[in-house]
């Protein structure tokens, strides 16, 4: 039975991981901040707006499994740094950029950065720690991860403040610089030279797969479900990946490997994970707008009252490793989405007079259950992985967060974006007006000012709030429902003292080839 050796190093090189991560985390917020000041020095219609923030998603998501083959195949911390350097110059080229294709180019370079750095950071714990101390090695790279979250907001509102739109990409450079030192003098070398080779066609499948559905995903909400481009791009998803799935099942040495997803421990917990993704999008997707534009903060007080959320995570990320040892992971996970259920349920109840202590109040639930629930089943996941498809296999588990995450931004945002719509009271406003006021709570705010209408002021905020309401009381039944699944589900996941599954797997694939 294999059993790692513990790396004298390893607590200095998970800090080069943490570097990486947040350097990755405040990015995915902090350009939202920009984009209205950008807009306007760019002149960037909303469309340009709205690609300017997802290119960077639609490449992240659609490179993530090839990424984590390449770090098996040619050293995890080669490719760490490779990742790093890649996103260091799209963040270069976004802050010296003069028009909005070139910003476009930009993150979408910067995607592919993020795309090698994400799943081989995750990888490279299961090479380093062993099981008893791995959950608190997933739990403190999440906590790096999620930090970005309000940080972003916070440093996007200072720096524009006190800098040009550019210097939101121009402060990823020493970031990003610091990511590379640490991982060159402190992370050790991984890797697993008898992984598969990089298969051409089936790395072109995945690709154009994965990216024709976060495409069809980002579009919806604005096209329309129905739209002949979204339909289009969904069916060329579903089968460019029944291609990749057939072509898969067929070579010898397959890049995507269906053991994978078909080994109880790792499945579940990929599932698992990835709801919780979709229920947190869809909690802070609703909060940006009820706190810029119906309670009135900046950019950078809205970072700031995202803190709570923080706190409970970093909470959770303590408590974590303590719960699964006592009770085991699957009743954690389980314990988590029931917090997240019950933050949801408690989030719907706000009114326009709540107030901002309500909202800290179940946004700090949010982060607990976030944690409780995230940190062991990605834990659960990575145990159940062979040391040598480390990187494969937490590339497709990031790749499923990212593409769950996605889904629940483009369903939920679709439902808000509909209820305020049909709850939004535009009497007397000319048709022009009223259809430009439909289009967010932000736009009808504008409307409001330009025609001194107080009744669609009001109107706006009590609209925007029964949407976020009911997208609030969506999240919290579906994360009652992912409880009830991990609770029946989940495997009964050894405790971190126990022996990880890894190895057990690892066996049972070479029994199987003989």
């Amino acid at each position: 039975m294999e059993t790692i050796t513990p790396d004298p190093r390893r607590w200095w090189a998970l800090a080069a991981l943490v570097a990486s991560m947040l350097t990755l985390g405040f990015d995915l917020t902090i350009l939202n901040v920009a984009l209205p000041t950008m807009a306007a020095d760019l002149d960037a219609g909303t469309g340009a707006q709205q690609w300017m923030a997802d290119a960077y998603v639609v490449v992240f998501a659609a490179l993530m499994l090839p990424a984590g083959l390449l770090g098996d195949r040619f050293g995890r911390r080669r490719m760490l740094i490779t990742g790093l350097a890649v996103f260091l110059a799209g963040s270069l080229v976004g802050a010296l950029a003069g028009d909005v294709n070139a910003v476009i180019a930009a993150r979408a370079v910067m995607g592919v950065g993020g795309a090698l750095v994400t799943p081989l950071a995750l990888s490279v714990l299961p090479t380093l720690f062993a099981p008893d101390e791995r959950t608190k090695a997933v739990g403190i790279v999440s906590a790096a991860s999620a930090l970005g979250l309000p940080l972003g907001p916070i440093i996007g509102g200072w720096l524009l403040n006190h800098f040009w739109w550019g210097s939101v990409f121009l402060v990823n450079v020493p970031m990003a610089a610091i990511g590379i030192a640490a991982c060159v003098f402190l992370l050790p070398e991984t890797r697993d030279p008898s992984s598969p080779r990089v298969d051409a066609p089936s790395a072109a499948l995945t690709v154009s797969g994965l990216g024709a559905l976060v495409y069809a995903i980002i579009e919806a909400p604005t096209r329309g479900w129905g739209d002949t481009l979204v339909l289009g791009m969904l069916t060329a998803s579903v089968l460019l990946i029944a291609a990749l799935v057939l072509r898969e099942r067929r070579v010898p040495r397959p890049m995507l490997d269906m053991t994978l997803l078909t080994h109880r421990g790792f499945l579940f917990n990929t599932v698992a994970a990835t709801l919780v993704n979709f229920i947190l999008s869809g909690l802070l997707f609703v909060l940006p707008p009820f706190l810029q534009a119906v309670l009135g903060h900046d950019a950078l007080g809205t970072g700031v009252r995202l803190l709570p959320m923080m706190g409970g995570l970093l909470v959770a990320s303590r408590l974590a490793p303590k719960v699964v040892a006592r009770f085991g992971a699957r009743a954690s996970v389980s314990a988590g989405l029931v917090v997240l259920a019950f933050a949801g349920l408690l989030g719907s109840r706000t009114t326009v007079d709540s107030g901002y202590g309500f909202v800290a109040l179940w946004l700090s639930l949010t982060g607990f259950g976030f944690g409780l629930s995230l940190i062991p089943a990605m834990n659960g996941g990575l145990s159940a992985l062979p040391r040598d498809r480390a990187g494969s296999g937490s590339g497709l588990l990031m790749t499923m967060r990212q593409v769950g995450g996605a889904i629940g931004i483009a369903l939920l945002g679709s439902l808000l974006a509909g209820t305020f719509r049909d709850r939004l009271d535009v009497t007397g406003l000319p048709a022009p007006a009223a259809d430009t006021a439909g289009e967010s709570v932000v736009a009808a705010h504008m409307v409001a000012q330009r025609t001194g209408s107080t009744d669609l002021l009001a109107s706006a905020n009590s609209a925007y709030i029964h949407g976020m309401g009911v997208v609030l009381l969506v999240c919290g039944i579906a994360a009652l429902v992912a409880a009830l699944l991990a609770a029946a589900f989940l495997p009964g996941t050894p405790r971190p003292a126990e022996t990880s599954t890894a190895p057990d797997l690892a066996a049972e694939e070479a029994d199987a080839r003989q």
